[in-house]
């Protein structure tokens, strides 16, 4: 199969390349398994060096009202009462613990979001 580490930005180039050409691999065949192999190494190697950090705790939230259609009224039996909301939403508050855990399991937003900053 020769495969190899991805060490640097034109190792990199080149197996995505190779990547393109494979996805219509399919499974279970050397193509496929070449494939999978492949699309491993470039995740490891873009988790390395193209790290996605997460969103403002804020900006998720508000994400997450947008695409949910929801209201201030929506968030306050996570948050607290209205002003409270509307304090948190213009960073006048922070968000405490309990906020966080209750906007994670009633919202899903991950966790590590609502920690940031």
């Amino acid at each position: 199969m020769n495969i190899q580490p991805i060490k640097n930005e034109k190792i990199y180039r080149h197996t995505l390349k190779e990547i393109e050409g494979l996805m219509t691999a399919k499974m279970n065949t050397v193509e496929g398994d070449r494939l999978d192999v492949l699309v491993t190494l470039v995740e490891d190697y873009e988790r390395k060096h193209y790290p996605i950090d997460f969103p403002d705790p804020i900006e998720a939230i508000k994400f997450m009202m947008e695409q949910r259609d929801l209201t201030v009224k929506d968030l306050v039996p996570m948050i607290g009462k209205t002003n409270r909301v509307y304090e948190v939403l213009n960073g006048k508050r922070s968000l405490t613990l309990p906020m966080i855990k209750r906007l994670h399991n009633d919202l899903g937003i991950p966790a590590e979001s609502l920690l940031a900053n």
